[in-house]
C-alpha cells in the first residue's frame, strides 16, 4: 500500500475579496436607485404646462415634454416594475442551471441598455417601455446579491452587512435627487439617463471578465470546470466515496466525479419551481414577513416618488430637491446602518428582528405623522428626520428574515418573490394611486398623512410575527448540497479557508 499526499486546497483568495465584493454590490445597487430618485427628481420629472388667467408657464423635464398628467407621471415611476417582477422569478429559477454571477453580469448589460433607451425616448410610450426594461435587467442583481453578501458576511456581522448594502436605497434615492435636479437644470434631463449608463459599464465588464462565483446551496453545471486539476477538490465525503488507487489514472479519477456532478446537477434542473414557491407560501414566517414589508413599502415608495413635489406645495421649499435627498442620504444611511448593527448586537434571531421590524416602524410612524400635522417648516424636518431615521431601520432586519427562514437553496426566489411582492402590491400602485388621491383632494398635507397612516398597519403585522415559531435554516443542508466535493464547489469561492491536505489510500 501506497500513500501519496494530494493537496487539497482551493485556489488562493484573488484582490476581490469579500469586502471588495460588498462594496461592488453597493455601488451596483446605489446606481440602480439613483436611477429611481434621478427620474422622481424636479429637474428629470419636471412639471407639466400649466395656464393660470390667461397665462401659460412652459412644462420642463419628463412630464413638460410628453405632456403627462398625475397618473401617467406616477404610471411612469412604476412601470420599470414591470420587467422587475416579470424577470425575478426567472432569474431566481435560472440560478440553479446557470452561474448566478453571470446572469448579474447579464442583467447589468441590460440595464445599462435600458437607460440608454431612455436618454433616446421620444414620447410616454417609448420611455415606458425602456423602463420596464430597466426592471428587467435590474432583477437578476436585487435576486441573487443579497445571498452572495450573506454568503461571504462574518458570522457576527451578517446583518450589518446587510444593512451597508440596503443602505445605499436611501442613500441611492438621494444622490438621485441631486443628480436629476443638477443635470436636467443645466443640461438636459436625457443627459442624466446617459450619465448613468456610463458609471454602470464598469460593472457590467467585471461582471464577465471575474472569475465566476457561487452560491451556498448550489451545484451548476460549471462546478465541474473547476476540477480541471484533480488536486482541486477531492476532499473526503460522507455523502460520496471517491476511491483512488494507483491503477486509476487522473483522467479516470476525473470523470468519475464529473458524472456524480452531472448526476446531481441534472436531478437540480429538474426542480420544479412551484414546488419551491408553494415551499415559501406555507412558510408563516415568510409570509408575515413579506406582507408587513408590502405596506411599509407602499408608504416608502409614494414618499420616495411625490416627496419633493409635496414638500414644495405644503412648506413652498424652493429646493425640495436637494432638502429631501439631504434628509433621506443621512437618516438613510444612519438609520439602516443603525438597524443592522443594533440586531447583531442584539443576536441576529428572527425573532429579535420582528421585535426590532415593529418596534422601530411604530416609533418611526408617529414621528412622520407629526411632522405632516406641523405647519412650521423647521419643525416638520425635525419630526420627518427623526421619523425616517426609525423608519429605515428595517431594512436589513427585514431581508436577514427573508433570508434565514429558508433552507438555502430557497434564498434566491425568497428574495425575488419578497421583491415581486412588495413592488407590485406595495410601491408599483402607491405612486399612480396617491396621484389619483392628490387630483381628487388637492390637498398635499391631507394626502401625506393618508399615506403615513399606512405604517402602522406595517408595525401590527411585524409584531405579530414576534409570536412565530421561527427556526434559522442558513445551515440546512438541501437537495443541492449532497455532496462534499458539490459544497467545496458551492460555499463561496471568496471564502479563505486553510488549505488542507490529505493522504489517499491506494489499494496494491
Amino acid at each position: 500500500m501506497t500513500r501519496n499526499p494530494v493537496s487539497l486546497a482551493p485556489p488562493k483568495p484573488s484582490w476581490f475579496t469579500q469586502k471588495m465584493l460588498l462594496a461592488v454590490f453597493c455601488m451596483i445597487n446605489m446606481l440602480n436607485y439613483v436611477d429611481r430618485g434621478a427620474i422622481a427628481s424636479n429637474g428629470v420629472n419636471g412639471s407639466h404646462r400649466t395656464c393660470t388667467s390667461g397665462t401659460c408657464t412652459a412644462g420642463s423635464g419628463i412630464q413638460g415634454e410628453f405632456n403627462l398628467n398625475n397618473f401617467e407621471d406616477g404610471f411612469l415611476s412604476s412601470a420599470f416594475m414591470v420587467g422587475l417582477l416579470v424577470a425575478s422569478p426567472i432569474f431566481a429559477s435560472l440560478a440553479k442551471r446557470l452561474n448566478p454571477f453571470r446572469l448579474i453580469g447579464v442583467g447589468l448589460s441590460v440595464w445599462t441598455l435600458a437607460v440608454i433607451g431612455c436618454g433616446f425616448s421620444w414620447n410616454f410610450w417609448s420611455i415606458t417601455v425602456f423602463r420596464m426594461l430597466v426592471g428587467v435587467g435590474e432583477a437578476s442583481f436585487i435576486s441573487l446579491a443579497a445571498p452572495f453578501i450573506d454568503d461571504n458576511a462574518p458570522i457576527s456581522q451578517k446583518t450589518a452587512w446587510l444593512g451597508m448594502f440596503y443602505m445605499c436605497i436611501p442613500t441611492g434615492y438621494a444622490i438621485g435627487y441631486v443628480y436629476g435636479g443638477l443635470v436636467g437644470s443645466h443640461f438636459s434631463w436625457r443627459y442624466a439617463f446617459f450619465g448613468e449608463a456610463i458609471l454602470m459599464f464598469p460593472f457590467v465588464v467585471l461582471g464577465f471578465a471575474m472569475k465566476p462565483l457561487q452560491l451556498k446551496g448550489f451545484a451548476h453545471v460549471e462546478s465541474k470546470k473547476a476540477l480541471t486539476n484533480i488536486e482541486t477538490a477531492l476532499p473526503e465525503s460522507q455523502d460520496v466515496e471517491v476511491e483512488v488507487t494507483t491503477a486509476k489514472s487522473p483522467t479516470s479519477m476525473k470523470e468519475e466525479v464529473d458524472n456524480k456532478i452531472s448526476n446531481k446537477s441534472s436531478k437540480s434542473k429538474n426542480s420544479n419551481m412551484f414546488k419551491d414557491l408553494k415551499a415559501l407560501l406555507i412558510e408563516k414566517v415568510y409570509v408575515v414577513n413579506v406582507l408587513g414589508y408590502i405596506a411599509y413599502t407602499f408608504v416608502i415608495g409614494a414618499y420616495s416618488y411625490w416627496g419633493p413635489k409635496a414638500g414644495r406645495s405644503i412648506y413652498n421649499m424652493s429646493e425640495a430637491d436637494m432638502i429631501f435627498g439631504g434628509i433621506t442620504v443621512v437618516c438613510g444611511i444612519l438609520g439602516t446602518l443603525a438597524g443592522g448593527f443594533i440586531l447583531d448586537y442584539m443576536k441576529s434571531t428572527i425573532s429579535n428582528a420582528f421585535k426590532l421590524l415593529s418596534v422601530a416602524t411604530f416609533i418611526g410612524a408617529i414621528f412622520c405623522f407629526g411632522a405632516f400635522c406641523n405647519k412650521s417648516l423647521y419643525a416638520f424636518l425635525a419630526l420627518f428626520s427623526i421619523g425616517e431615521l426609525f423608519v429605515f431601520a428595517v431594512q436589513g432586519p427585514v431581508n436577514f428574515i427573508c433570508l434565514h427562514c429558508v433552507k438555502p437553496s430557497l434564498r434566491p426566489l425568497s428574495m425575488a418573490i419578497s421583491t415581486v411582492s412588495i413592488h407590485i402590491f406595495g410601491d408599483v400602485p402607491s405612486s399612480p394611486l396617491v396621484g389619483v388621491l392628490q387630483d381628487r383632494v388637492n390637498n398635499w398635507r391631507e394626502t401625506s398623512l393618508i399615506l403615513t397612516a399606512i405604517l402602522f398597519p406595517a408595525a401590527m403585522i411585524w409584531f405579530i410575527g414576534i409570536f412565530l415559531h421561527s427556526v434559522d435554516r442558513f445551515d440546512e443542508e438541501s437537495e443541492h448540497q449532497v455532496t462534499r466535493i458539490e459544497r467545496s464547489n458551492t460555499t463561496p469561492l471568496l471564502q479563505e479557508r486553510k488549505e488542507e491536505t490529505t493522504e489517499i489510500s491506494a489499494q496494491p
